[in-house]
């Protein structure tokens, strides 16, 4: 008989979706599953392994706690999926299950829901497809696109102002979900996410609380529009690995330009990684913060992955 294929853990982060942090935070805390060893003590995953972690990840991503399913099997983890996927399709089909087979198809599933003012069949759709698709493609795939449409049916007329309204309390709520799926570790590094001074558009940052959640971080989101000595001070107290800031508005803002030179006062000692569709216009009032510029959501990622790998100062 063959013996059982067994996959090293940079293969098991491609395949199940969760970072390798979260695979040993999950298997030290909660005992989700028993990698071998071997000679030299390296972290060996069968194919069983995996799938009870692809599961796993899906259902912590549909608002299940991971202390509360961890010991479940993988039979009785596939039961917990498909009654909640059939619960939320009943719910919004008439009892009939017709998942999209696409990102771009939950995105119009839901795009129908808002203009509806169906707020009930908005949040089955969002949460059917947190289980039937990797995180990546939920919130960049999904999300992103479905929010540039809600502004764009708006600006045509397409949709009215109550359509918007309601849909930004779905998604808001759905992104702080999906956030505290991932519950990091006490130990786990903290990351500070806000938007600055005059910043009241908050869905680019509630988007990279959920990602730096889900890649291990303990992600602290203080909301939109504070000030940079308040960002300054909750970074200091709460010994921040880094501070994250989403500028979304293409306004040249002069007091938001004061208010970022601030953030030098942080040089040095916490890095600072600034994203968002008006960054570009605040480059020189952040020049002397030594700030990392992100212009999309693979290389925010990227810098996550670097930035813990950083000494602490």
């Amino acid at each position: 008989m063959n013996e059982k294929k067994k996959y090293p853990i940079r293969a098991v982060v491609q395949l199940t979706g969760l970072s390798a942090f979260t695979i040993r935070a999950w298997e030290r805390r909660y005992k989700t599953v028993e990698p071998l060893r071997t000679e030299t003590n390296r972290r060996m995953y069968t194919e069983e392994d995996i799938e009870k972690l692809k599961l796993l990840n899906g259902a912590t991503r549909n608002g299940h706690n991971i202390g509360s399913i961890a010991a479940l099997s993988v039979g009785e983890l596939r039961e917990l999926i498909t009654v909640r996927n059939f619960n939320s399709a009943r719910s919004t089909d008439n009892g009939k299950i017709e998942l999209p087979d696409s990102a771009d198809g939950y995105t119009e599933l839901c795009l129908n829901a808002i203009k509806k003012l169906d707020q009930r069949g908005l949040e089955n759709i969002l949460s059917k497809a947190s289980v039937n698709l990797s995180q990546p493609q939920l919130l960049e795939n999904l999300l992103l696109p479905l929010l540039d449409k809600i502004g764009s049916c708006w600006q045509d007329g397409s949709i009215r102002v109550v359509n918007e309204h309601m849909a930004s309390s779905v998604i808001r709520t759905f992104l702080a979900n999906q956030k505290d799926s991932f519950r990091a570790e006490e130990n786990a590094p903290r990351l500070i996410i806000a938007t600055p001074t005059g910043q009241l558009h908050e869905f680019g940052a509630l988007i990279a609380s959920a990602i730096a959640a889900f890649e291990g971080w303990n992600a602290v989101y203080l909301g939109p529009n504070l000030p940079a000595i308040d960002i300054i001070s909750a970074a200091e107290q709460l010994n921040a690995r880094g501070v994250v800031l989403s500028i979304s508005y293409e306004i040249d803002d002069q007091y938001l330009r004061r208010d970022l030179e601030k953030l030098e006062m942080i040089t040095g000692n916490i890095p600072l990684i600034v994203g968002g569709r008006g960054v570009k216009l605040y480059g020189k009032s952040l020049e002397n913060t030594g700030a990392r510029f992100i212009d999309d959501w693979k290389l925010f990622r990227s810098a996550l992955t670097q930035l813990v790998k950083q000494p602490v100062l």
